[in-house]
């Protein structure tokens, strides 16, 4: 039997209504599952929910636990990070509920994208997968020259050296090569193009020698903590000092309100900063399609690796706070330079070395997001129908990958890119708010649903995470804001030109409207 039809679609058995005209039309669950059938379309079913935990554990623990943990210590919340990872974790489960039902009850590629589309119409639908290509394109990017980075370092220990040309953009020159990079992107192009089986199992191994180290750290740290170095644990309050302008954050322009680092409200600070460790749970739902039992797979997947990490994160703060008081952490490499504290420089090179292994898998499962996401607009006629034709053997959406692998790793090997890094964050969190009013929507407009997960407190907890996220959106700077405004804005411009003439739902309407 093909995995194909290994599970019922949960829709009802009305007919579907008539898309409505107009760029707010929206597609129907109904509809949406029937594309997935397509021979030429359809994707291959063969995830489980320990594949879903394992890919969102993978993306989610990246640098954020080698590096962010001590920087937010330093700089905004003392030992009480661990505080911050609990409230940043619990603003990412607001989302992850909603993302279950979603995902669970519209079992199809495209996350938010496709989310949108059953419930706030086309237009809000292609926005948000606009911004889901720049999100995960950038974060493929960024990671990998992260990753080239911790891998140079680690050559140089044993004395090999790549030419300068070769390691990246010169800061003073602003020429340069990231091969490393480069090659890393396209390798793991090859591994999606592949199967997404074989992207499971390089992502198993790839994510249980990440947690291995991980765990190696909060053991063997908790030998060397001093509960002295947790006093104060909720330091006095400071204000923040510092960006002026466009740099500040949008909420001081607008109301005057000016963020405060270390005492309770610098817990809430240094929240909005390490919510950004958790970005990637949100890509779990992006291979809903690809799994065998999605009404029950997919919000254990999205919850339980959500869960997993924060859990690991709280201990990984705990301990490197114990282990080093917080005013004497160092930015760029906190895990490491807290062993090097207490003599144990050995522990430094088994952190690299799971930080070199750890962004492998997020850069793998971040590719995989956007040729989801890419393939399931293709499929829908919002961008060329080739992109969606999957591959005769593998059943992958070969065609995508290979293009979007390309271009992000020449974009990863020539560009310094930096500082469009925090593009990703207002990203995700725009997506966040996008799936939690689509549950609101789609309760009253589709309360005949069958629904294999419910997310709880309907309507209470998707305002809290509307909430929730427009407030973290509202601390990020104001240049950050006006650069997601402009590349939305170029966004509508593609829709008007192409999306909206060539969409399969658009043309369907139109068929409908003409007399026969």
């Amino acid at each position: 039997m093909s995995g194909r039809h290994l599970w019922r679609s949960p829709v009802s058995t009305e007919t579907d209504p008539a898309p409505r005209a107009g760029a707010f039309r929206t597609k129907t669950v109904e509809q949406s599952i029937r594309d997935t059938e397509e021979p030429e379309h359809a994707l291959r079913k063969s995830l489980s929910a320990l594949d879903l935990t394992v890919f969102g554990v993978g993306v989610i623990i990246g640098t954020g636990i080698f590096v962010l943990t001590g920087a937010v210590a330093k700089e905004n919340a003392g030992p009480a990070t661990s505080l911050a990872f609990v409230v940043a974790g619990v603003v990412c489960a607001l989302a992850a509920l909603c993302y279950a039902e979603f995902a669970s009850t519209v079992p199809v590629a495209g996350s938010a994208y496709t989310f949108a589309y059953a419930s706030l119409g086309e237009l809000p639908a292609w926005i948000i997968g606009w911004d889901l290509v720049l999100e995960f394109a950038l974060g493929t990017a960024v990671v990998a020259v992260g990753w080239s980075g911790y891998l140079r370092s680690l050559m140089e220990n044993i004395g090999w050296q790549l030419p300068d040309a070769l390691s990246g953009t010169n800061d003073i020159t602003g020429f340069g090569f990231d091969l490393l990079a480069f090659l890393l992107v396209l390798a793991l192009t090859a591994v999606l193009v592949a199967g997404m089986k074989l992207s499971a199992r390089v992502t198993s191994l790839i994510v249980a020698i990440k947690v291995v180290v991980v765990l190696i750290v909060i053991v063997a740290g908790s030998f060397f903590i001093k509960v002295s170095n947790w006093d104060p644990f909720i330091p006095p309050a400071q204000p923040q000092t510092g960006e002026s302008g466009l740099q500040e954050p949008l909420v001081q322009l607008l109301f005057g309100y000016a963020p405060t680092n270390f005492g309770v409200l610098g817990i809430f600070t240094a929240a909005s900063v390490v919510f950004f460790a958790f970005i990637g749970f949100d890509v779990v739902a992006t291979a809903a399609e690809e799994t065998r039992l999605p009404q029950r797979d997919m919000p254990r997947g999205i919850i339980g690796s959500l869960f997993i990490c924060t859990v690991l994160y709280v201990a990984v703060s705990i301990v490197v706070t114990g282990m080093q008081h917080y005013t004497d952490l160092s930015i760029d490499a906190p895990l490491a330079d807290a062993f090097k504290s207490t003599g144990h420089p050995w522990y430094a090179g088994v952190i690299s070395f799971g930080a070199v292994i750890g962004l492998m898998s997020v850069c793998l499962i971040l590719l995989l997001g956007q040729t989801r996401v890419f393939f399931a607009m293709s499929r829908d006629g919002l961008l060329p129908r080739f992109f969606s034709v999957t591959h005769p053997t593998f059943r992958t959406p070969y065609r995508a990958t290979i293009l979007l692998g390309v271009v992000i790793a020449i974009v990863a090997g020539f560009t310094n890119i930096q500082e469009l890094a925090v593009l990703v964050n207002i990203g995700t969190l725009f997506a966040f708010v996008v799936v939690a009013l689509g549950v609101l929507i789609l309760r009253r407009t589709r309360p005949d649903l069958p629904r294999a997960f419910r997310t709880p407190l309907v309507p209470w907890l998707p305002i809290a995470s509307v909430a929730a996220s427009v407030w973290l959106m509202l601390n990020l700077p104001a240049e950050t804001w006006l650069r997601f405004g402009l590349w939305m804005a170029l966004g509508v411009i593609v829709y008007y030109v192409y999306g909206r003439r060539h969409s399969r739902l658009g043309k369907r309407a139109e068929d409908e409207r003409t007399p026969a």
